[in-house]
């Protein structure tokens, strides 16, 4: 050996040292895992953001033994998805050549030619990520799980574990939530289709595609005809036998019922269907405040009096994203429907932020003279005539006026001069996609989900970033070695000037337009929102921030229609979010917003807004460096004549006699 090869040798051997060892103490870690399932798994636990265990991934989880499951179903599983189980070692070679030939043709990792071990190792132990190191690392496992176990507890587990759609982990839960018995009563058409399900749990969901569920069912026979669990006979009769579909399971808990449904297919989006043992998902949400927000929409609705009416709440942190709390309607035992992140409506005014944060990003002030046009052209239509809540003029008005009293002419007429290009791009950017670039965009007539309008109004209260909204924020596994990290995603889409000036805009509505019931509901601290209500007041919208949290809420029918006369957002969603963030303002309590560096103050008059005597009900407002201020002084409010200030000094003297002789 020459001498230079000396110092090559020991880098060598102690990369394979360390290799041996990191494998060495992966398998010892995953033998003692498996040794333990003979006692039974553990379940992926959801903690709240004190840290504190909040729930399981399944609440109610029903394990039976392999012989309390229908001899139909063992072997519908075995022929459609195993059909050399009792035969192989763990891993099947055929299998593994067809799969290989097929990701070959595909140019990566299509097809895992998986048994039911190489299963139920990947959902157990790992995430659903298709990668080749994932793969080996699941034949390992299948390898050791057969040398532990024998095939028929490797069976029951898997059908105690398998993930079957509509968050539902195992046959028995299954079978009772489909046709209402035990697995162990269930036909053979039957567990064809819940056999039928494995490949596809959500895209076959026998509650949303029965046909689809069937027709898969049918090769699910088909597989056990060719492999003589059954005759063509059996078959035939299987295929003809009708099946019953229970309608989908109202769910037994209700506490927190919406939130913790959500983040379950939060972490699904994320691992899939796997829900390996002892694993720690770190959320967003604080329970106290999750409480709060259910409280809060049951006695909003109680005080309607009406049953059909359903409401979400949102409430995330502007700073990061954080979903802090979620409720998605009435009665999460009665409709498991999450109205704050599936459900889209129309949010009417409260969509006008989004149009004036455009406008002001392009050249406007908040004293920006607008005009109302009476009439707006539409390709192909004619004309449209855009109509006020209130009767007003139709003289040009200032922006902030036009925005206090949610002027609908002056906003389409903001729109028709600058376009709705730049209004589209901010609200996808704010994650409201796929809007209609239409003459009424800057009405609200686009369809948003609660989820993303709350979001979309954190820009203004931080400073005029994106963010993305967080309800889980990391995943650990068994050993506490982190498999997942949520980081923030900020992107500045506004300038923090402008950012600033929708703040106050937001404020100027609950001090002196549509949300100043907020104040007579005891909101006192610094807060700005706006409300929203579309057209026969099929929904009603109320979506506010502090400078700690942003809350949206919704009120309406499932079926858009009019919740009837004076359905306004101010009516029927501002009490709920008034007394949600009262008592959210004791948890994380709120500050005074601090205007941006660059803008300039400039004492206004708050009815002429033009520059304020010392006789005028003045106000502060804020002007960006290229903003054009105003110079005139305002002449409505003039100083008293010499006659004027005699009248008052007489009137003050005769009000302090009365005084007096009162005493």
């Amino acid at each position: 050996m020459r001498r230079r090869d000396w110092f090559i040798v020991p880098p060598v051997l102690v990369a394979i040292t360390v290799f041996y060892v990191i494998a060495g103490v992966w398998v010892g870690r995953h033998a003692w895992a498996i040794q333990r399932l003979t006692r039974g798994v553990g379940d992926t636990v959801f903690y709240a953001a004190d840290g504190r265990a909040w729930f399981p991934m399944d609440e109610q989880r029903r394990d039976v033994p392999l012989e309390q499951i229908s001899p139909y179903l063992r072997n519908a599983v075995i022929a459609v998805e195993d059909h050399r189980f009792r035969g192989h070692i763990g891993i099947d070679p055929l299998g593994l050549m067809r799969a290989a030939l097929e990701n070959v043709k595909a140019g990566g990792v299509a097809e895992g030619g998986s048994t039911i071990t190489q299963q139920l190792a990947r959902t157990l132990f790992l995430s659903n990520k298709r990668t080749y190191a994932r793969k080996l690392q699941e034949a390992l496992l299948a390898l050791m799980l057969e040398r532990r176990l024998n095939k028929d507890q490797i069976l029951e587990l898997y059908l105690n574990r398998v993930y079957l759609g509509a968050g539902v982990n195992g046959a028995e839960k299954m079978s009772r939530y489909v046709f209402g018995k035990p697995a162990r009563s269930l036909t053979l058409a039957e567990s064809a289709l819940l056999a039928g399900l494995i490949r596809r749990p959500s895209g076959l969901s026998p509650w949303s595609n029965l046909d689809g569920a069937r027709e898969r069912s049918h090769v699910v026979l088909m597989r056990m005809r060719e492999e003589r669990y059954i005759t063509p006979e059996e078959e035939r009769a299987a295929r003809a036998a009708p099946i019953v579909v229970r309608p989908y399971p109202r769910s037994e808990r209700a506490d927190a019922g919406y939130a913790k449904a959500y983040l379950r297919q939060e972490f699904r989006n994320v691992f899939g269907g796997d829900t390996p043992p002892d694993w720690k998902v770190q959320t967003s949400f604080l329970p106290s405040l999750q409480a709060e927000a259910e409280r809060a929409v049951a006695r909003g609705l109680e005080r309607l009096g009406r049953r059909n009416l359903q409401a979400a709440l949102v409430a995330i942190r502007p700073d990061n994203g954080h979903v802090v709390a979620l409720v998605g309607g009435r009665d999460f035992t009665v409709s498991e429907f999450d109205r704050a992140t599936r459900s889209r409506r129309q949010p009417g005014s409260a969509f006008k932020p989004f149009l004036y944060a455009a406008a002001l990003e392009r050249g406007f002030s908040p004293v920006t003279m607008l005009s109302q046009p009476a009439s707006v052209e539409v390709k192909g239509t004619g004309d449209w005539r855009p109509r006020n809540a209130s009767s007003t003029s139709g003289e040009p008005l200032p922006l902030r006026e036009a925005f206090i009293e949610s002027n609908n002419r002056a906003a389409v007429g903001v729109q028709q001069h600058m376009g709705s290009r730049p209004v589209l791009t901010l609200a996808n950017a704010l994650g409201m996609k796929d809007l209609p670039d239409v003459a009424s965009l800057a009405l609200g007539t686009g369809l948003v989900s609660p989820l993303q309008l709350t979001t979309a109004y954190a820009a203004f209260p931080n400073g005029g970033f994106a963010i993305t909204p967080r309800a889980i924020l990391s995943v650990r596994d068994a050993d506490n070695e982190r498999v997942w990290q949520n980081d923030l995603e900020r992107r500045r889409v506004i300038s923090e000037e402008t950012a600033f000036q929708m703040v106050t805009l937001l404020r100027d509505v609950v001090e002196r337009g549509t949300g100043t019931g907020a104040r007579a509901r005891g909101i006192v601290f610094p807060v700005g929102a706006k409300t929203g209500t579309t057209n026969d007041y099929n929904d009603a919208w109320f979506v506010g921030f502090s400078s700690s949290l942003v809350a949206g809420v919704w009120v309406g029918l499932d079926d858009p229609a009019s919740m009837g006369p004076n359905a306004s957002g101010a009516n029927y969603a501002l009490p709920i979010w008034s007394d949600f963030m009262l008592r959210a303002s004791r948890v994380l309590p709120p500050a005074e917003f601090a205007p941006a560096p660059g803008l300039r103050q400039q004492l206004l008059c708050s009815v002429t807004y033009k520059r304020a005597t010392s006789y005028c009900p003045g106000y502060v407002e804020y002007f960006k460096p290229s903003d054009d201020i105003p110079t005139q002084m305002c002449t409505l409010h003039r100083a008293p004549t010499r006659i004027e200030r005699i009248k008052d000094t007489v009137q003050a003297w005769v009000n302090r006699l009365k005084g007096i002789f009162r005493w």
